[in-house]
């Protein structure tokens, strides 16, 4: 892959046109459906009647990811799951991606290819082609826009718009543990400002550091539902917290939930770490974002399909508009859910 790793080469050297060569020089065409990727002037894709799902994130420096514990490396991988994440939401497969990148003069060549070396890491496991991007210039920081490509049948496309009252409310994996991992490096970070000496054991949060700077998006959810014959109702990953995202589901819908707080899925580091951090477990689920979970709906018949999968967990049901949207707590009381993911836009604000 990229080596060289001692040296420090200047963008200016190569162009922008020499630095996409040079940082797209090991992706390999894998897909029947790519007839032509990177080197033109627009990759040509072939889906043969498959509908065709589209999805683009942006990420900031500064503002979705810092670099100050973000290796680069985790970086690239992270920004394509982050895209992959919502081709699954559709239950589709990815196919394909696009990558642009805006980078300062602070960064060397070498500092793009570890960048590289995580998308073309993620492009292998997940098995995607790269087709296409663009570089240019950034006048501060580091940002990277991804498009992703998927395809699936008619039929099996999934929306946020298509669950009903009474359909099972299911969850994949566990929630909360990628913004656990992020409390501990912010807590790190700071510990290493006051004693830039300091060597920190992080071996008991590998778990939730590992949920944050290195997600995996649930390819296999779509495939394991498809293996079940459980068509979902509808979908959603989980990138904001999962109240945010019930309420996407609801809204769309135009249905009500109750979600059973004893339910929620919780790997017991989270556990341990909330309560290291005196900070609520459910409230963490709740609201903290970046697990990239499948939030779906299904129809009650097909219960029995899932149950007892080690993969999924049924956290409630969806309910009639006009009954609202609630977490059944432990002490069985009835709590409006309401949306407390995060905002990069109000998050933004607040620093100013």
């Amino acid at each position: 892959m990229f080596d060289n790793k001692e040296s420090r080469t200047n963008l200016s050297e190569l162009g922008e046109f020499g630095l996409i060569d040079h940082l797209t020089r090991y992706f390999e065409i894998k897909r029947t459906s790519t007839n032509i990727g990177i080197g033109d002037d627009a990759a040509v894709l072939n889906f043969e009647g498959d509908e065709t799902v589209v999805t683009t994130d942006l990420l900031v420096e500064g503002v979705h990811f810092d670099l100050s514990f973000m290796p680069l490396k985790h970086l690239g991988y992270k920004a394509v799951m982050v895209n992959l994440s919502d081709v699954y939401a559709m239950n589709a497969e990815a196919t394909q991606i696009t990558v642009s990148i805006a980078a300062s003069n602070r960064f060397p060549v070498e500092a793009l290819e570890e960048l590289y070396s995580g998308i073309l890491l993620a492009s292998k496991k997940y098995n995607i082609d790269v087709v296409g991007g663009d570089t240019t210039s950034s006048t501060a920081g580091l940002m990277i826009s991804i498009t992703a490509l998927g395809k699936a049948k008619k039929e099996k496309i999934t929306t946020r718009s298509g669950a009903k009252a009474n359909d099972l409310l299911v969850v994949s994996g566990d929630l909360g543990a990628a913004y656990m991992g992020l409390q501990v490096l912010e807590r790190e970070k700071q510990v290493f400002k006051a004693n830039p000496n300091s060597q920190p054991d992080l071996e008991a949060y590998s778990y939730i550091m590992e949920r944050q700077l290195k997600p995996e998006a649930r390819k296999d959810i779509p495939e394991l539902l498809q293996a079940l014959e459980v068509q979902p109702t509808s979908m959603i990953d989980i990138s904001d917290g999962l109240s945010s995202e019930v309420i996407h589901l609801c809204k769309n819908s135009k249905v009500g939930a109750n979600i059973f707080e004893e339910k929620i899925p919780l790997d017991p580091t989270v556990i341990s770490v909330c309560e290291e951090f005196n900070i609520d477990s459910t409230m963490v689920a709740l609201s903290g974002g970046e697990d990239y979970e499948l939030l779906f709906t299904i129809d009650q018949k097909d219960y029995d399909k899932i149950k007892g999968n080690p993969n999924l967990t049924v956290i409630g049901h969806m309910t009639e508009e006009n009954e609202g949207m609630h977490l059944i707590t432990r002490a069985n009381q009835k709590i409006p859910i309401q949306s407390r993911g995060w905002n990069s836009f109000e998050d933004a604000n607040d620093e100013e």
